[in-house]
This record gives structure tokens, C-alpha cells and sequence, in this order.
């Protein structure tokens, strides 16, 4: 979950002031909703895929598909975007990555790719990188959420909402802002064959991952809005060096913008994985070409990690040319879009399953939970907008004439 978002975010939410501070509080009670279905169902079905499996055991192949499909571009859509974020902080310490597109360009491509072949070792090596990854960049963030204890000043937050819009308006458009920084709830529910005791593990990776990422995202908040004044948040490229320079002089700054770069290469290493991931679970069921399963029943399809990586140079290299703000937009834009198909339907599977079972056991905070979970969803998926969702239907429907040819196929 903690990757580029969080390190952009501030300047983001300043426009709305104290107000922001709210549209986080919705995003984790509805990221903590949601997380609870996930937890359920890893429980009862600890197999690989995650929301695939879900959708293709209790609602078919279709419905297998659209999750896998939507998913797999949500993801290298989110890489691209976290991809160009990485050489975005690297610019920090080499300025010429932001004058020169060409060596910015092959910089983000040899990372994607040197993580690329680093997933097609062993997961067990994946593993090792993203344990570090995780440690480093969570000790900056941590720090300055620590510090909210001191520094917090009631007044930064005043006026409360410093925008135009309505209370609600305000509440809602941060909580679509910051949605972006918890994608990736679900992870942990993918690899389930690569996991120790999944039936176990899982569910406290889910909860204990969601847990710590809304604490370190609300309290570092509330630190930034403290000691940064907001007109200076608001044009501020580095939110996080800022308080941080603020705090404790320009040698911590310096050391938050190396934190920043860390949590980018955890995170892609992470999604990387993934990529590789659900395509392969759909593959197996024979929803996608062959080639992208694993050929030696291990786990890792080299496969559909160089095909994902492939697309994602291709995306950089079409659209760095309308620069990289343009193109980390656009690539959160299509890849916050594709989550809410997995999600939706894995919400569906966990309240199908709690009706069935009803007669054996009713669970009322299970089912009023996952009612919940789906009601927040179709909330932030209200929020995105009418051109949104037109790219929705489009995701959606270039995957249909693969999905009629596999299906034929077989």
C-alpha cells in the first residue's frame, strides 16, 4: 500500500486545509470495511489468485475474467505510475532527470526491469527485498507521524475547509484522493500459495498491514499540516522533505526524499509481483494464453512478468512526452478504475456466502460490515466522474474478444 502516493499527497489534500484530514478518517473506515471482507474469505479459501478466485468459484468464468482482467491492468497501469514517481524523487538528487527525457525514460525503464528480473527468481527472494524495503521506508514515515504528538497546532487547521465546495463535497473529494494510497488492500490474498499457513497469515497481514498504513498516513498528516504553512504545501514537490527540512534542518529532508525513493522501489517490487501473479491464476483455468501460467507449476510466470513489464515500457515511452505529472495521472486514473471490479465482486462473494450460511450461523456484524464495505465502494466510485467510467467500460470491453476467443478455444 505505502508506495509513491502518500509522498504526494499533502500537496495534493492543502487545497482543502484541515478538511483532508476527514477524507482520510472515511478512506480507512472504508479500507478497514473492505479489508475485513478479504480477511473472511482468505479464511475460507486460502487459494492462489485472491479476488480471481473468488469470482471465477462462485460466479464463473466470466466473472473470473473481468476481475483478472481489470486487475492485471489496474496493476501495470499503478507500476507505470510508481515507476516515473521513483525517478520523479530520484530528481531530487539529479536534477537532470527532470530536464533530460530521454535519460529520464531509461532510467524508469532499468528499474522496472531490474525488478522485473529480480521476480523471476524465487518469491522466497522477492520476499527478502520487499521485508527491507518495507523496514526503510517505514522508519521516515513513522518518524514524522510521531512527531504529530508534539507539533500538532489546532490552528493549521483552520479554517477547516479552505475550498469552495460544500462540507460534504470537500469530504468527499479528499477521500477519492486518498483511496490511491490504499490500494492494495487485498494483496496479501494473491500468493496464497507461496504463504506459510495462509488461513493464518493472511488475515493479520491484511488487518495489521491496513492498521499501520492508516495510522502513519493520518498522523504524518497531521504533522505535515502542522509545521508547513499551507500556501507553501500547496506548490510543495516534496511535502514530506519539506516538514521534515522544517523540523530538523535540510539533512533529514534529504534523508525523507531517500525514504521516498526506498517506499517507490518496495512498492513496485510488490506490484511487480502481482503482475505476474493474477494473470497466472487465470491462465491455469485457461482465461488467458498459456504462455502466461507457469510452466513448472512454481509460482512465477516469466510469462506474464515480461509481457506486464513490456507493456508498462510502452506506456512510458508513449506518454513521457506530455511529461510525467500528465502521465502519473493518467496512470492512477486507469488504475484506481480497475480495482473497483475485484473489489466489488469479491464484496458480492462474501455477502453470498454469509446468506447461504445464515441458517447456520447469523452474523450480523459479518453482513452489516460487508454491506457497508460495498456501500463505500459504490460511493468512491461515484466520486471519480462521467469520463471515468467511460475509460471503465472501455477496460472492461477490450478484454471481451480474448475472453470469446479462450473460451471458444477450449
Amino acid at each position: 500500500m505505502i508506495g509513491s502516493g502518500i509522498f504526494l499527497l499533502p500537496a495534493s489534500l492543502a487545497a482543502y486545509g484541515g478538511v483532508s484530514i476527514l477524507g482520510w478518517i472515511s478512506t480507512t473506515v472504508g479500507a478497514m470495511l473492505t479489508a475485513l471482507v478479504f480477511v473472511r474469505l482468505s479464511r475460507k479459501f486460502p487459494k492462489q489468485g485472491g479476488p480471481y478466485r473468488y469470482a471465477y468459484d462462485h460466479f464463473g468464468p466470466f466473472a473470473g475474467f473481468s476481475v483478472a482482467w481489470s486487475y492485471w491492468i489496474s496493476i501495470w497501469c499503478g507500476n507505470a505510475a510508481i515507476a516515473v514517481a521513483t525517478v520523479t524523487y530520484l530528481g531530487f538528487f539529479f536534477p537532470q532527470l527532470n530536464h533530460d527525457s530521454n535519460l529520464a525514460v531509461f532510467t524508469t525503464l532499468a528499474i522496472v526491469w531490474s525488478i522485473t528480473i529480480l521476480n523471476t527468481r524465487s518469491i522466497k527472494e522477492v520476499g527478502i527485498f520487499q521485508l527491507a524495503a518495507t523496514v526503510l521506508k517505514l522508519v521516515p514515515l513513522l518518524a514524522i507521524g510521531l512527531m504529530s504528538f508534539i507539533v500538532f497546532d489546532l490552528k493549521s487547521f483552520q479554517p477547516l475547509n479552505i475550498s469552495e465546495q460544500p462540507l460534504s463535497a470537500s469530504i468527499a473529494a479528499t477521500a477519492a484522493l486518498t483511496l490511491w494510497a490504499f490500494l492494495g488492500l487485498e494483496s496479501a490474498t494473491i500468493p496464497s500459495e507461496n504463504v506459510k499457513n495462509p488461513q493464518t497469515t493472511i488475515p493479520k497481514a491484511t488487518l495489521i498491514g491496513v492498521v499501520v498504513v492508516a495510522i502513519v498516513y493520518v498522523s504524518s498528516q497531521v504533522t505535515i499540516i502542522s509545521v508547513v504553512p499551507n500556501e507553501i504545501l500547496q506548490a510543495s514537490g516534496a511535502p514530506f522533505a519539506d516538514a521534515a527540512t522544517a523540523m530538523w534542518g535540510e539533512t533529514a529532508g534529504s534523508l525523507v526524499a531517500i525514504g521516498a525513493v526506498i517506499s517507490c522501489l518496495g512498492a513496485l517490487n510488490g506490484w511487480i509481483l502481482l503482475q505476474g501473479q493474477v494473470p497466472m491464476s487465470a491462465a491455469r483455468d485457461k482465461l488467458l494464453p498459456a504462455f502466461m501460467s507457469d510452466k513448472n507449476n512454481d509460482g512465477v510466470s516469466i510469462g506474464a512478468l515480461v509481457l506486464s513489464s513490456a507493456i508498462i515500457s510502452l506506456l512510458v515511452m508513449a506518454n513521457f512526452s506530455d511529461g510525467l505529472v500528465s502521465l502519473y495521472t493518467f496512470a492512477i486514473l486507469v488504475s484506481t478504475l480497475g480495482i473497483f471490479i475485484p473489489y466489488l465482486l469479491s464484496i458480492a462473494v462474501d455477502i453470498k456466502i454469509l446468506i447461504k450460511d445464515w441458517s447456520i450461523k447469523s452474523d450480523y456484524f459479518s453482513i452489516s460490515t460487508a454491506i457497508l464495505a460495498l456501500a463505500y465502494c459504490v460511493w468512491a466510485i461515484s466520486g471519480i466522474g462521467s469520463k471515468a467510467m467511460l475509460w471503465g467500460l472501455a477496460l472492461i470491453a477490450s478484454g471481451l474478444p480474448i475472453y470469446w476467443y479462450m473460451r471458444r478455444k477450449s
